[in-house]
Parts: structure tokens; sequence; C-alpha cells
């Protein structure tokens, strides 16, 4: 997704000066997290699986990991992380830090 992907849809929630342009790399959790001086936790982080037949997008937070028995229970099956070629093919999108998403504000997560 192109940075004005993502500024046209926040702009329809009012969120466009959310977004922080940064001069320093943010390719991985670690150097965003750096780049914005907060903990790798407030970066959020999307996971590509394949589903049965279908592809699926998880974000969820940096340090945040897959409890498996719990995926199991929502979808039915195990969890399959596609390789990088692969989301690349099915996803249309190169693995790693194009865009790097901060959470400024507080958000309550369900369980």
């Amino acid at each position: 997704m192109s940075l004005q992907k993502v500024k046209e849809f926040f702009r329809q929630f009012g969120l466009e000066d959310e977004i922080i342009e940064l001069e320093v790399s943010s390719a991985t959790l670690e150097l965003a997290a750096k780049a914005l001086n907060c903990e790798v936790k407030r970066i959020a982080k999307t996971l590509s699986l394949k589903l049965a037949d279908r592809y699926i997008l998880i974000v969820m937070a940096g340090d945040a990991k897959i409890d498996n028995a719990k995926y199991r229970a929502e979808f039915g099956a195990k969890t399959k992380m596609l390789s990088a070629d692969e989301v690349l093919t099915n996803i249309g999108y190169k693995v790693g830090g194009y865009l790097s998403f901060w959470c400024k504000r507080r958000y309550r997560y369900l369980p």
C-alpha cells in the first residue's frame, strides 16, 4: 500500500495528520520503535497467513505472538505463515517495513 493510499484512507476518518514520515529506516519492528522512541509493542505488524484456500492478514502488536490454540479455535485450522515469495505473489506487497504503523492512542484489545 502506498503512502498516498494510506493518507487518502485516513483522511475519511480525520486521521491524516496522525501520519509520521521518518527520515530513518523503519524496515524492522526494532528500527521503527527506535525511530519513534517507543516500545516495539507499540508498532503494529501484519502477519500473512494461508487459511484453506484463502489468505488472511492479522494485524497485531509488534511483540505479540499467535497463540496456536486460540487461532485453531477461531479459524478451525492450524496456522500457516506465508513465505516472502508467497506474500508478494498472493498479497501483492514485499515483506518488511514498507509502512510501519505506530499507535499513539490506547486501544482496548478483545480477548
